[in-house]
């Protein structure tokens, strides 16, 4: 048996599957991440539900991933290979990027797992790319080698914010007040989603709802403006949505260009399959071929948001499996 885990800001999915092949968990548990002061603490309390031996274990998580080594980009943990084999009982443990693992985990998604945005050209074969919001941006490649296709990690999603617009040079001067580098994250994520909500709510000066300012108290905020942008009971929540997806779409075709990625482009994260319906009506992709003499290039590339929300522990548990197997 192995071990895979997804470690996101938000929640840690943990599961032990029987092998790398058939992906069926025999155990599976979800913890909120904030609850717990490191991984280590969140694996014990998995191993104390399902006392299971495993041979090997992979873990995805949201930073850079240097030397076994990884400080939590969005929660305060440092996460340890090492440390975690001990605690394991295992002569080593893999630890790779959450969005590398969410690469290697599309080879295991059927066409019910996607939603086709694009097409692309019949029988292109290349490189592809991987981008994906959700309590940060993760941006992640995968390198056509003439046979296959190699997962890579990248922290592209740190990269410098690019605003198109005079609208958008405005966010960029507005999250300025907040942040002394904007990047891409700081408008492609949850909290994301709610910086440009308060941005075009200060820039308009209109007024928002008492039951949509109580929605974002108590809870999700990011959920509560998308639950009312795709309602369309807050013209301003709609307003946000429409800049947030325009914004997704062009970086996803800046990725593409960057990536070459003839093979296509994939949307994945937690975001993406709660809003398919906007992602759908054309703003992303009109956003994504926006490219001026490049236009053509992206035209040809296929789109396709991945609807799976297991696509990373399934992609842990093939590097798992592979590991177990060398």
């Amino acid at each position: 048996m192995i071990l895979a885990g997804d470690i996101g800001g938000t929640n840690t999915r943990i599961a032990v599957f029987d092998d790398g092949t058939n992906l069926q968990s025999l155990a599976e548990e979800r913890f909120p991440s904030g609850d717990y002061p490191s991984l280590d603490a969140v694996v014990q309390r998995f191993r104390q539900l399902h006392d299971l031996p495993v041979v090997s274990a992979c873990f995805g998580v949201a930073g850079p991933v240097k030397d076994g080594r990884c400080e939590a980009t969005n929660l305060p943990w440092i996460v340890d290979a090492a440390r975690l084999a001990v605690e394991l009982g295992l002569p080593h443990v893999g630890l790779v990027n959450d969005l590398e693992a969410n690469a290697y985990g599309l080879a295991t998604l059927g066409p019910a797992d996607c939603l086709t945005l694009a097409p692309g050209e019949p029988g292109a074969v290349g490189n592809a790319a991987l981008i994906a919001a959700g309590t940060g941006l993760g941006e992640a490649g995968l390198f056509w080698d003439g046979t296959a296709l190699r997962p890579f990690a990248c922290e592209g999603g740190h990269s410098t914010f690019s605003p198109r617009t005079d609208l958008e040079l405005r966010l960029l001067q507005w999250l300025r007040g907040d942040f002394e580098h904007v990047s891409w994250e700081r408008v492609l994520s949850g909290p994301g989603l709610v910086n440009v909500y308060r941005f075009l709510r200060e820039e308009s000066g209109g007024e928002e709802p008492a039951w949509l300012t109580e929605q974002m108290r108590t809870g999700d905020a990011a959920a509560a403006i998308s639950r009312a942008a795709l309602a369309g009971t807050s013209p301003l929540c709609v307003h946000a949505l429409d800049l947030f997806v325009a914004l997704y779409g062009a970086e996803a075709g800046n990725l593409a260009l960057k990536l070459m990625a003839i093979g296509g482009v994939y949307v994945g994260g937690g975001i993406a399959p709660k809003i398919a319906a906007k992602l759908g009506d054309g703003t992303f992709m009109r956003a994504f071929v926006a490219k001026g003499r490049m236009a053509g290039l992206l035209q040809g590339m296929a789109v396709r948001v991945v609807m799976n929300d297991r696509t990373a522990l399934r992609g842990a548990a093939r590097l798992a499996a592979a590991m177990a197997a060398s």
